[in-house]
């Protein structure tokens, strides 16, 4: 049996490092070693390297866009990077060294977006790719900051644990991510040392550009599928649950102990990601299975996931959704009949890189889940130039979810749910597979309805 695990730990488990330590990294002392962790940013410093990813508040990578110098905003980051390494004094953080680490990396990056400024100011290079390299190269600071850190502390307290920088700091050299993965490992043995990699790869084809945020999972992913682990785990702060506590309430919600990568692509679908859909493909691919741990909660085994799980008893696994959606609804009269027509309503949603979440159809409308933030006016004023009617309207979807929902009246004891909740339900959807019923409702019943969901179908229907 394969004992190697690679183990991604997310940034705001991060900022509770000492807790990570002893609930993690040292929890058995006789399995330190085969583990390599692939760790992000502390928490909130991703945001302020580019911008918030939710509510997409700038960050320094809007001002060196917008053409503005950037010292004044990284000064004040390298400022709160050195504060962050003094929460780590008595966990054994040597903070000479953080402090010198983080203070080169920084004044190196401020020197090289001067540089590109410069150019840009120029005229004669493509903007796009440099604003790209530039965005690279912001990213790679939180991780190289936190991953320092980690492997600081572990050496400082007696192991041998090795700092595995992705990021290919001032190295010139073309390589693809997997290939600078196989290159940065090609020399480490993890059976003797604890790797600590960052969650930033640097690598020709651009990690943010194919994946933007989802950039350190993609880097776990990789890791794992390239050196053959045995087992993919991510340490979050909270149990993959059959909802959201925080609206279901701690007292109902029970974590999931099993289920599968399919699952795991519904979760993503509505934004609940236990892990991002392209890092989770090559493992399933692999045959790797994924662990979904909560580092604060060491007993629970956590949730694992694997290709072929199957819920032996037919039930409702997870009640979740999205309150930042539109419904972007085409009427046409031309519709009913006609071979493709969807087809032209796909090609805008390409033009746009729009991915819809549901469609629901009939002989002459039909109407698409999309995020909020992708319905632009450009791309409904592109489908008002080319179909009779669209209206939008800001609404909310509740799921249920699970591997094995395929049971006479769950869809009945659903919407009966809802119907008791005073919730109208204006699109239904499902397919033949069963593992996901969507209901779109109005905005201001999304909390109501999870509840009355979660009630039904994973308090009253399930037995725990």
């Amino acid at each position: 049996m394969n004992t190697l695990r690679v183990e991604k730990i997310g940034g705001t488990t991060m900022s509770r490092f000492n807790e990570v330590l002893q609930n993690v990294i040292l929890k058995d002392k006789n399995d330190i070693y085969n583990r390599i962790y692939v760790v992000s940013a502390y928490a909130g410093i991703t945001n302020e390297l580019l911008e918030h990813k939710k509510t997409g508040t700038p960050g320094i990578y809007q001002i060196f866009e917008q053409g503005k110098e950037c010292e004044t905003a990284m000064n004040r980051l390298k400022e709160r990077l050195c504060e962050l390494n003094r929460k780590f004094a008595t966990t054994g953080l040597d903070i000479e060294a953080a402090d010198s680490f983080i203070c080169e990396r920084i004044r190196f990056a401020l020197n090289i977006l001067k540089s590109m400024n410069n150019v840009l100011a120029s005229g004669y290079v493509n903007r796009n790719e440099l604003l790209l390299a530039a965005r690279e190269l912001l990213t790679s600071i939180g991780e190289m900051h936190s991953a320092f850190n980690t492997a600081n502390i572990l050496q400082n307290l007696g192991y041998n644990a090795t700092f595995v920088d992705l990021s290919g700091w001032k190295d010139s050299r073309e390589r693809t991510i997997d290939e600078r993965i196989r290159y940065t490992f090609a020399e480490l043995d993890p059976s003797s040392t604890i790797c600590v990699a960052t969650g930033y790869t640097k690598g020709t084809e651009g990690i943010m550009r194919e994946f933007d945020r989802g950039y350190s999972e993609v880097t776990f992913s990789k890791i794992a599928v390239l050196l053959g682990a045995g087992e993919a785990i991510i340490h979050k702060e909270y149990h993959l649950c059959s909802g959201d506590p925080a609206i279901i309430g701690e007292d109902k919600v029970h974590p999931i102990c099993n289920t599968n990568f399919d699952v795991a692509d519904q979760l993503a679908d509505v934004g609940m990601e236990a892990i991002h859909p392209k890092a989770s493909k090559p493992l399933e691919t692999a045959g790797i299975s994924i662990r979904v741990m909560n580092a604060f909660d060491p007993s629970h085994s956590g949730t694992l996931m694997t290709k072929d799980y199957i819920c032996p008893k037919s039930k409702t696994e997870v009640i979740t959704g999205s309150n930042i959606v539109t419904c972007l609804e085409i009427h046409d009269t031309h519709m009913v009949g006609e071979v493709g027509f969807d087809m032209k309503i796909m090609q805008v949603l390409e033009k746009h890189n729009v991915s819809y979440i549901n469609k629901a159809t009939n002989a002459n409308t039909i109407g698409m889940i999309i995020y909020e933030k992708d319905c632009t006016p450009q791309l409904v004023k592109d489908m008002q130039e080319r179909f009779e009617l669209v209206t939008t309207q800001n609404v909310a979807i509740v799921c249920a979810i699970g591997s094995n929902i395929a049971k006479p009246g769950i869809l009945s004891k659903a919407t009966r749910s809802l119907a008791d909740a005073n919730i109208n339900i204006l699109t239904v959807s499902q397919t033949s597979r069963q593992t996901n019923m969507q209901f779109t409702i109005n905005r201001k019943h999304f909390i109501p309805a999870q509840r009355a969901l979660h009630k039904a179908l994973c308090e009253e229907d399930n037995t725990i």
